[in-house]
């Protein structure tokens, strides 16, 4: 690894745990902590294309979600949910966002809010497609420094963690407390 500010970085924390606890493998740590300063370092790449427009990432994603995955029915919350990049509990919260700034309509669900759907609005599908160009080539942008190879065995590399990560998560669930 050349030298940068995050290797500069690593190597101080990495001398920093031989000088208090000689001999710790501080190995995981450093590779989590790398990870993290990657994932704050891609959101910086690409938070240019939305941030002006007042969009923050998880209503973004929610937005090409829509646009990409929706049918002319559009999407339950649930629905939306499951088909996000972003998860979390805050869904109505995100929705709500997009509400209030008249991205998206919700239809449905006078009787059963079970019903309810969730519809880009025209004013949503036209920022989308306004700002999906510049979102496209700053993700190219991202991944520059890897080659058509790299970014492959990057996205496998990134999706067997993942997996890993889910499977132990689902156990911790399933297991008796």
């Amino acid at each position: 690894m050349t030298s940068s500010p995050t290797s500069d970085f690593l190597t101080r924390i990495r001398d920093d745990w031989e000088r208090v606890r000689p001999g710790l493998d501080s190995g995981p740590m450093l590779t989590v902590v790398l990870l993290g300063r990657l994932h704050a370092a891609l959101g910086r790449g690409t938070e240019p294309t939305y941030l002006p427009d007042g969009i923050n990432a998880a209503g973004w994603d929610l937005l090409l979600t829509l646009y990409r995955s929706a049918p002319p029915e559009g999407l339950t919350p649930t629905g939306l949910s499951t088909l996000a990049a972003i998860s979390g509990p805050s869904m109505t919260n995100r929705i709500q966002r997009l509400l209030e700034k008249q991205l998206v309509e919700r239809r449905g669900g006078e009787e059963d809010r079970r019903s309810v759907r969730i519809h880009l609005s025209p004013q949503g599908r036209a920022l989308v497609e306004r700002l999906l160009p510049d979102h496209l080539a700053r993700t190219a942008r991202v991944l520059s420094a890897l080659d058509p190879a790299e970014t492959e065995q990057l996205r496998y590399l990134a999706a067997r963690l993942l997996g890993g990560l889910e499977a132990q998560d689902e156990a911790s669930a399933q297991a008796p407390d």
